[in-house]
């Protein structure tokens, strides 16, 4: 994803239909502040997958496997920056 550390080489990410995701804070702070210029990414490959197509969780999953449970405090201090009232802006 978008953090610094990103991923080991051949990780992955899947991300369910209608699910919620995204960089954190940080992440996307520091990329929206960033210099707009090329940079090149050494020693990494990383695959996202999505789909419209809603994944359901096998009992192992859902019951035995490790679960992330802090998985959603990365944005709790993620800022609204969008003001959707209509009209034009200053």
């Amino acid at each position: 994803d978008a953090k610094p550390q990103g991923f080991v080489p051949g990780g992955l990410s899947l991300h369910n239909c209608m699910l919620p995701h995204g960089p954190d804070r940080d992440a996307f702070e520091g990329a929206s502040n960033a210099d707009l210029k090329p940079h090149l990414l050494d020693n990494t490959m990383s695959f996202m997958f999505e789909t419209r197509f809603p994944q359901h969780l096998t009992a192992f999953a859902a019951k035995e496997a490790p679960l992330q449970d802090d998985y959603l405090d990365c944005w709790t201090s993620l800022e609204k920056k969008f003001d959707g009232t209509p009209g034009i802006k200053p």
